[in-house]
């Protein structure tokens, strides 16, 4: 993975909060297993709490909305599970409800 470097630069360097600093974790976690991720969720949105995979869902709303059933919203990520860094995580600093 090449563009890993890239893609942890965006965390490098910035003053992060204990929640953000948590969700890069979290992140990291899915630069590091990528391709084993990509080989068994490939096309999926998986969820990833505390370096774990807590699901695969067919879209970021379901995956979203399944995992705020049990986990506070803020306290993992939302990944789309491919190759490349295409579908890299965006990050959004506000407080948005998805219903």
């Amino acid at each position: 993975m090449g563009e890993d470097g890239e893609a942890r630069g965006i965390w490098k360097g910035a003053e992060m909060s204990e929640t953000h600093a948590g969700l890069a974790e979290e992140f990291e976690f899915y630069l590091n297993h990528q391709d084993e991720l990509v080989k068994e969720y490939a096309g999926k949105y998986i969820v990833i709490k505390d370096r774990k995979v807590l699901g695969a869902y067919g879209s970021e709303a379901e995956a979203i909305r399944e995992t705020t059933r049990e986990h506070t919203l803020g306290t993992f990520i939302v990944q789309k599970c491919e190759a490349g860094n295409e579908a890299y995580t965006q990050v959004f600093h506000s407080r948005v409800a998805f219903v």
